[in-house]
């Protein structure tokens, strides 16, 4: 007898709430840039194209996904004062696989809506690098309107060297000066993520010369990839003028106690499983207790983990005992994250965050990368502003002794190489406002990239 699988009531597509006021705004407008924002790191990495959009007098809106929106990790709506721009807050919440579901539809309920209601305006999201919304929000649009995407930080790719842990020292050559090859097996969904979204994607904004050719050997035609930068360098910058109402040093006034911090982090899915989360923290504790000064910020999937393995009150405790560290919540302010590291009191980070690898490069403070692998390789082997330390068993705080009593890495860690550039959401709306002046299609074919012929457009769906 065949059975019928009920679905829970958490499969229900809920409202989409509509900022009539930011619709009125573009009435008339012949072209719509619409920035997609999801999670904290949106918040600050796409935050720039706002103010661009207006400098250069490109109509601009924001289609908000809210995932992240309580006062914690949405606090960067009010931080960058994205929230007048936002025309739409699709209302997702869930785990990732209703995140994903609700994205998809709501984003193609979104583009048939504009499509409708603005019939001569031409509308061009823009997610941004690895996020699920990033992966996720395009499928719908393109399914919704037969219309493809841009997609900012396009081409990361995992890439790592040998992974020859025998010991510190030789980890440390393979990832300096030896051959690193693709390994796109993670993070995850982080590596999914992105290259969906660029299958997704009419245009390609990338940081590097680097994440260009990963998406050309891909197949991507090249006249519509665009190096430009990392968007991050704005943010940073505009940070400097941030005035703060506290100071994170009357927030957490023990972090005055000492000037070589290691600040540490970790929230990638792949590693808070067991081992890879319980070799992190024999790690950090470890250290503490040789008396390394090391402050922890605890973000939710810390948390979860923690718990999870029992390991959260004997942290807590630990925090309590030494004064050389210092257990914090989220920070959710992204100044405070700024000013700490330009204080002069952090020696390095230990984290698994990409954003982290870039900003810490462009700070010259060096960074510690809890992966086997990343998709910013170019710290690695080009700048040497960042080594991996694996989240590997009884591997963690013997890379990072190792690093911290190299003088000769520490000076070169010190000294990098800047990556990123500047201006560069400037940049990205310039070399937009060129498509737009040529008419530019957001689906093209075969013969349309070859130069034979322009298409009508697909409008069976």
């Amino acid at each position: 007898m065949n059975k019928m699988l009920k679905l829970n009531n958490t499969t229900k597509v809920g409202e989409i709430k509509i900022h009539q006021k930011v619709l009125d705004s573009i009435k008339g407008e012949d072209f719509v840039l619409c920035v997609v924002t999801a999670t904290k790191p949106d918040f600050y990495k796409q935050w720039g194209l706002l103010p661009a959009s207006k400098k250069l007098g490109v109509p601009v809106i924001v289609i908000n996904t809210g995932q992240h929106y309580d006062n914690l990790l949405g606090f960067g709506l009010k931080e960058f004062d994205i929230t007048p721009y936002i025309a739409f807050d699709l209302g997702i919440r869930g785990d990732m696989l209703q995140k994903s579901y609700e994205t998809v539809a709501k984003a193609g309920f979104v583009g048939r809506y504009l499509k409708k209601e603005f019939p001569k305006t031409k509308f061009l999201p823009i997610v941004h690098g690895d996020t699920l919304a990033a992966g996720i929000f395009p499928i719908g649009w393109m399914l919704g309107t037969a219309q493809k995407v841009a997609q900012n930080e396009a081409g990361l790719r995992g890439m790592s060297p040998k992974l020859d842990l025998s010991s510190p020292a030789n980890f440390f050559e393979k990832q300096w000066y030896g051959e690193w090859h693709l390994s796109r097996q993670e993070p995850f969904p982080e590596q999914w993520d992105t290259f969906v979204a660029g299958a997704s994607s009419e245009i390609h904004f990338t940081p590097l010369p680097l994440n260009r050719e990963h998406l050309i050997r891909e197949g991507y035609p090249s006249d519509r990839i665009f190096t430009v930068g990392n968007g991050i360098v704005d943010t940073m910058e505009f940070t400097k003028k941030t005035k703060l109402e506290h100071s994170v040093f009357d927030i957490y006034p023990e972090l005055e106690k000492y000037d070589n911090w290691i600040r540490a982090d970790l929230h990638r899915r792949i590693n808070l499983t067991e081992s890879r989360f319980k070799a992190f923290f024999d790690g950090i504790t470890s250290l503490i207790k040789e008396g390394q000064p090391i402050v922890w910020v605890e973000l939710p999937g810390t948390k979860n983990s923690l718990e999870k393995f029992n390991l959260r009150t004997k942290i807590i405790s630990m925090s309590k005992t030494y004064d050389n560290f210092v257990f914090t919540p989220l920070w959710k302010n992204y100044a405070h994250v700024m000013e700490f590291l330009r204080s002069g009191r952090c020696a390095a980070e230990l984290t698994d965050s990409g954003s982290m690898q870039e900003e810490l490069n462009e700070l010259k403070i060096p960074c510690l990368t809890v992966r086997y692998n990343t998709d910013r390789p170019e710290t690695v082997n080009k700048a040497h502003s960042n080594i991996l330390v694996p989240p590997h068993k009884g591997f963690v705080d013997n890379m990072i002794r190792f690093v911290m009593r190299r003088e000769d890495i520490l000076d070169k860690m010190t000294n990098p190489k800047r990556l990123y550039g500047k201006d560069v959401n400037i940049k990205i709306i310039q070399k937009i406002k060129g498509l737009i002046d040529s008419d530019f299609s957001l689906m093209r074919t075969v013969p349309e990239v070859k130069g034979i012929l322009k298409e009508s457009k697909v409008d069976f769906l």
